[in-house]
């Protein structure tokens, strides 16, 4: 049997995670535990459920199937439905993912969050896209999730997609061991490198993780010449202060070898409907997101270090600059 992978979404024309228009691939399981995630359905390996409370009309059908007493009995569905609601349709401690209240919900009010993929799968979906690829320099995005914590999977889908001529871009945290990376750059045209924190405490504190083979496997793909696009996430409190940019522009241009662009992704909340899906309290949730507009003055500080920079990350470099002039 074909190997399965679980992939919680295949996004088309994403424009923000590598050149052109791109099919973004997310697979789920990840070795870090960033508190702003805004893609908290990857960080776990198995399958998880959604509940989508705007959805759910409390008919009772889950609590009648599920033989773990993992559900809530119904209430008003004005009451569930309304901000700030404390209730919760699964009591999570109780659920043993059999999923029989997903497949019971007539009203798509629970859903599974990770569904098994083969590799040939995700490429004959990524393929319908093909003209768009050719008409903008896109391609295929590899993220989650993190890639590298499914090596097999993850570069069977990378040679596949380069033996049908697709442009591939790793979006990865660059956790993992150098051997792991090597053998997935083989088959990538752009590695998207996330880049949390340079000081190992910090990154600790809200990543879960030290940060020290995620700095050295940045500064040995700089050495064997791979297309880098350093991923730089915004966080307030965290990964915003003015002086710490000037830190992270210097420590770039004195790597060994070239970055080719620094993207700033600035924090949104846009996210929280997922935390409350998977029955989560966010602790970003009151957080106001970062005005992209704010960090033009971060950038600034990589431009004038002669690095391409831009703000969200957009494919389409129509208003990158590099210290004042226009970039092409």
């Amino acid at each position: 049997m074909e190997d399965r992978e679980l992939i919680t979404d295949i996004q088309k024309f994403a424009v923000n995670d590598g050149p052109g228009f791109r099919t973004n691939v997310y697979l789920k399981g990840c070795p870090l535990r960033c508190v702003w995630c805004h893609n908290p359905e990857t960080i776990l390996s198995n399958p998880e459920i959604y509940w989508k409370r705007r959805l759910c009309v409390q008919c009772g059908a889950c609590l009648e199937v599920c033989p773990n007493d993992a559900i809530n009995p119904p209430v008003d569905p004005a009451l569930s439905q309304k901000e700030g609601s404390p209730y919760r349709k699964i009591i999570r401690s109780r659920c043993d993912l059999c999923m029989r209240c997903v497949d019971a919900c007539r009203y798509d009010a629970l859903e599974i969050a990770g569904k098994p993929m083969t590799v040939e799968e995700i490429l004959e979906e990524v393929e319908k896209d093909r003209p768009f690829y050719e008409n903008s320099g896109g391609g295929m995005t590899l993220s989650g999730g993190e890639p590298t914590a499914h090596l097999e999977f993850s570069d069977n889908l990378l040679s596949g997609a380069r033996d049908r001529f697709i442009h591939t871009c790793l979006d990865t945290n660059g956790f993992c061991g150098w051997s792991v990376m090597e053998r997935l750059i083989s088959n990538v045209d752009i590695v998207l490198f996330d880049l949390k924190h340079l000081n190992s405490e910090k990154h600790r504190a809200l990543t879960g993780v030290n940060n020290e083979i995620i700095l050295k496997n940045l500064s040995l793909l700089t050495k064997v010449g791979t297309e880098i696009w350093v991923r730089i996430p915004v966080v307030p409190d965290f990964s915003d202060d003015i002086e710490y940019h000037r830190d992270v522009a210097r420590f770039l241009v004195e790597l060994p070898g070239k970055i080719a662009r620094v993207d700033l992704l600035p924090f949104h909340n846009y996210c929280q409907h997922k935390y409350d899906w998977l029955g989560i309290d966010w602790i970003y949730s009151g957080v106001e997101a970062v005005e992209p507009a704010f960090l033009e003055i971060h950038a600034e500080l990589y431009r004038e270090k002669g690095l391409v920079a831009t703000v969200g990350g957009s494919g389409f470099e129509t208003n990158v600059m590099i210290a004042g002039e226009e970039a092409r």
